[in-house]
This record gives C-alpha cells, structure tokens and sequence, in this order.
C-alpha cells in the first residue's frame, strides 16, 4: 500500500476484533512506532497450540522504519508476543518500571535481554520519537503501573486509552490523570483509540477494593488452608492477599514458576509491600497448622501444566488438596478457557474442597471500564474521530454506537479490523485500505510452522484417528509379496473390528491387482487409489472419515 507521508497512518495489528495480542502501529513520513506486542490464547480448534501471536509481516517489510515499541501494561496480552517480535525487530522498549520489569523477566526465559536504549518513563514524562511525541499518563487496570498514551503527531494529538477503568478508590492510591486527559480535550484530540471490552456493560465497574474485602472475609473465616489463585500479573490482588494474610496471622507460600516471577520482580521494585516474616518457602508449610495457611498459585485459567490444575487431579508432587480447603478463584475465564477453568472447579469440589469462583462472589472484579466510564472519557478528552480498540467485534461496534449517542458524528467513528488502516489528515479521517495482519501459532520451539493445512490434520486425526496401509511390491513386476497389513489409531480397535479390517484388506488387494494388469505403477498412483477406495469403503461402513497414510515398499 501506498502512503503519503504527509498523512497519520492508524494500523492494528492485533486486539481489534478479539481478546487478545494487542499491537498497534503508528505510521508517518519514514517513522513507525508499535503500541504493545502481545500474545492471545489458543481457541480449543487449534488443537496442541501453545499461544498465538499477530503477524508482524507488516512491520517486517518496513522494518527499516521502525523505531521504538511503547508498552501500556504488563498483561501478557500486551507483552507476550515481545520475545518472538524482538528477535526480528531490535529496537527500543518504552514503559513503566514494573512493565519493563516484567518484560525482563520475561526475555530472560527465552535468553534475551531487552534492547539497547530502552528505558522506563514515569507518568507525565515524554519521549521524543521521530515525529512522534509521546507523553505517558496515568490509568487504572488490573495490574499495577498502567498508563496511556498522548501522542502528539504532526496532523494532530491521538490520544490511546491502553486498557482502563476509572477507579476512584485504586489499592495503590495512584487514581487516574483525570487532569491531563481534561487538558487534552482543551487541546483538541484528533483521534481517541479506547478500550471496548467491557461496552455492553451498563453502569461502573467496580473498585479493586471491592475484592480485597472479600478476600478478607475469605482467609478470615476459613477453617484450613486457603488458595488463591489469579493472574499472576495482578500486582494489587496479590498484595491484598498478603494483606489479609497477615492480618489473620496466617503465612503465605507462592506456587508455580509465573507468580513467582511477578511476586520477586514486584518485591525488587518496590510495587509489593509484604510485612517481615509473611512469606514462606512452600517447604515449610507442614511444619504449620492448616488455619495459619494461605497459598497463592498459578491455574486461574486452569491450564493444563499450572500448579491448581495438576493440585485438582491430585498430581502436583508438593501440595495434596485436603477436604475442608478454601480455594478461592479470584479470576473470569479468558474466552476460550471456560471449560478448562469449570473442569478444574469441578474436580476441586471431588476432593472435598470449598471452592469460591463466581464474580458474583466478590472475588474477582473487571479491569476494565463499563458504558459510564467510557462515557466520562469521551466527555473528558473530547474527540474529533474515535476508534474502539481492544475487544470482540460486537464489542467495538457497541462502543461505536456509544460514542455516537455521545455527540461524535456517526461518520467520525471508524470501526475496523486487524489489518485495517486508517488514514487521518489534520480535519479528515477514513479507512484507507488493509496490510497483512493474522495469527502466528505457537508450538514448542516452532513460530509460525504450523498453519490451516496441519490444523486440519490435527483435527481431522482427533475426530476420526487414521489407517496405516502397508504393502510390499516386488520391483521388477509390481506384483504384491507382502500385506496388506493394515494399523488402525484412534479410529478403530483391530481386534474388535476384525470383519471391517479383513474387509479393507481385500479392497487394497483389489486395487492393486487392478493398477497392475493396467501397468500403473508410479507410486503417487498407486497411494492414490489406494487411499480414495479405503477412503470410500470406510465411510460406507462407519460414516466416519480417517486420515489414510498408504506405505509401499519396494523389494
């Protein structure tokens, strides 16, 4: 695509669309800076994948135009996708200390360091990029150290929410820059890029604080040991965990590699009060009676390998759920996790625990701002074209129709897509076209080696398994000397299914014989035939369809 240099150029690469791998670039002249760089979960299609990150193909093919990446948050759906980007792109890493921080933590996993320039910036404070002027201000969420952006751009100010709620009462005490957005306004604000997951909710959100009451209740009234599990990445639940802790004399022990991580880096930098003798190593909880007990663990989202999920089944080496526990899930499932996260609870309440989940429970509040927030930001920053970012499709659309009923004219109020570019000119602003944007799977050690043509096999074997065929030709006549024998996995049992398997046998005989009185023998014929008249024979047995693999070797 072609751009005029004179223009602002709004591309997402990631968050429009989904929860999920958020990234933004922010094109001008011969600049580009990314707005956060995160991951997403695998939808329960996209069977043996880890995680899944944007295509970045965009920015690689102007890799030389690149200048810097800003991080809003620590979220993983903010910053995972770093240690895949960074290996392609080496430049400067703009966020908060905590951010950074965990950005560090992060790299050091993969053996990487951050980039050479990157540094951390405090609220209020500025970075000069190219033609970008960039100013962090103050936000709420559910993690500590969370800002957005102003930007300041040579066709106008953008103004980018990052994720947000307008807490009045945060845990940290650190409320949002309701001055500065206002000041914003004053200014004039081109474009507002705003959060949208939580659109169609009427009303506020509540206050973090809200949770730290119930959790104090919670380890208040236990009877024996309590678990809390969150995201590890909830700087402000983990340190209200340890504050009811010490205020009902129990000791906490940190469990699974991810909270441990957050727990350590927020300690060092000082977003992590915990009073002297508090925290434990996990190796000393037996020498303390259960009620003097609070364990915080990874497993929110009940994944497989986490610390909860292998405690429910009984399969963690340290920790044995005990009936009367109190594991309390201070968490919502991601999209996509539901029936990992209901499977984990279920199996809990088998081993006799009492498991406190539900939102309505008070254990878990959103991070994110309802319809009469998203209103005071509107209202605050004023804006003459708005994009919703970060959300489902129907939530951005929800949030188009918002700012709608706010005073923004309809054709002011740009929804798009992952890939959609949007133009913007000092008093206009319009889609101007699409660049590559998608996902990148991740599996083990391989990026993006994994597409819809092994996705399909993959799926194709876990619905209806596979056939082996194996037949032995003699070189010289094509004649069959050996087999066919033929192996059956997750399709069916061969020794159940002996008059089916005899069946198919006869059928590859028969096919055989017939490709050689008609002397075809190039093997891409011969497995050919072979796997369309199995192919046909099974399904007119067992409606099902296997994948069919036809061996021949050559004596």
């Amino acid at each position: 695509m072609i751009q005029d240099k004179s223009k602002l150029y709004i591309i997402p690469l990631g968050g429009l669309g989904e929860i999920g791998k958020n990234m933004t670039a922010f094109s001008y002249g011969n600049d580009i800076i990314v707005v956060d760089a995160g991951l997403a979960f695998p939808e329960e299609e996209m069977l043996g994948i880890d995680i899944v990150i944007p295509d970045i193909l965009y920015l690689l093919e102007n890799a030389h135009l690149v200048r810097a990446i800003i991080l809003t948050h620590g979220h993983e759906d903010h910053i995972g996708a770093l240690p895949y980007l960074l290996k392609d792109l080496s430049v400067p890493v703009y966020g908060t200390k905590l951010t950074l921080g965990l950005l560090e933590q992060k790299l050091s996993e993969h053996e990487m360091k951050l980039p050479e320039g990157s540094r951390s910036l405090k609220p209020r404070e500025h970075i000069k990029i190219g033609p970008f002027d960039i100013e962090f201000f103050r936000m709420n969420h559910s993690i500590a150290d969370v800002v957005g952006l102003g930007i300041q751009t040579p066709v106008g100010l953008v103004v980018h929410s990052g994720d947000f709620k307008f807490d009045q009462t945060p845990v940290d005490g650190a409320v949002a820059d309701y001055h500065r957005l206002s000041e914003y306004g004053d200014r004039g604000v081109l474009v507002l890029l705003s959060d949208s997951t939580n659109a169609e909710h009427e009303g506020y959100t509540q206050s973090e604080r809200v949770v730290g009451k119930t959790l104090d209740e919670v380890i208040g009234s236990a009877r024996q040991r309590v678990l809390v599990t969150s995201f590890a990445s909830n700087v402000h639940r983990i340190q209200q965990v340890i504050t009811a802790a010490h205020r009902h004399g129990r000791k906490v022990a940190v469990l699974g590699r991810s909270m441990e991580n957050t727990v350590n880096v927020a300690i060092e930098l000082g977003y992590l009060h915990v009073p002297p003798g508090v925290l434990v190593e996990l190796e000393t909880l037996n020498q303390l009676s259960p009620n003097k007990i609070v364990i915080l663990t990874t497993g929110s989202q009940g994944e497989p390998m986490s610390a909860l999920t292998r405690m429910s089944t009984n399969e963690h080496r340290q920790v044995e759920i005990a009936p009367g526990d109190t594991v309390v899930i201070a968490a919502t499932p991601v999209p996509g996790n539901e029936k990992l996260v209901h499977r984990t609870i279920d199996n809990l309440f088998r081993l006799g625990a009492e498991v406190v989940y539900q939102t309505t429970s008070g254990v878990h509040v959103s991070g994110h701002a309802s319809q009469e927030e998203l209103k005071l930001m509107f209202n605050l920053v004023r804006p003459k074209f708005f994009i919703p970012i970060h959300g489902e499709y129907r939530h951005l659309v929800r949030h188009a129709e918002l700012a709608v009923e706010m005073g923004i004219p309809r054709s002011n109020v740009l929804v798009g897509e992952n890939g959609t570019v949007f133009e913007f000119s000092p008093t206009k602003g319009r889609v101007a076209g699409r660049v590559s944007a998608g996902n990148v799977l991740v599996d083990g050690l391989g990026v993006g080696d994994v597409g819809s043509i092994v996705l399909r096999d993959r799926r194709q074997l876990s619905q209806d398994g596979i056939i082996i065929v194996v037949v032995a030709l003699e070189k010289e006549t094509g004649l069959m000397v050996a087999g066919p024998e033929i192996i059956s996995r997750g399709f069916v049992y061969v020794r159940e299914s002996e008059e089916l398997i005899e069946e198919a046998k006869k059928k590859v005989e028969e096919v055989l014989n017939h490709c050689e009185e008609r002397k075809i023998s190039d093997w891409p014929t011969l497995k050919s035939a072979v796997r369309e008249t199995l192919r046909r024979h099974l399904y007119d047995k067992t409606q099902r369809r296997p994948m069919i693999l036809p061996i021949i070797v050559e004596v």
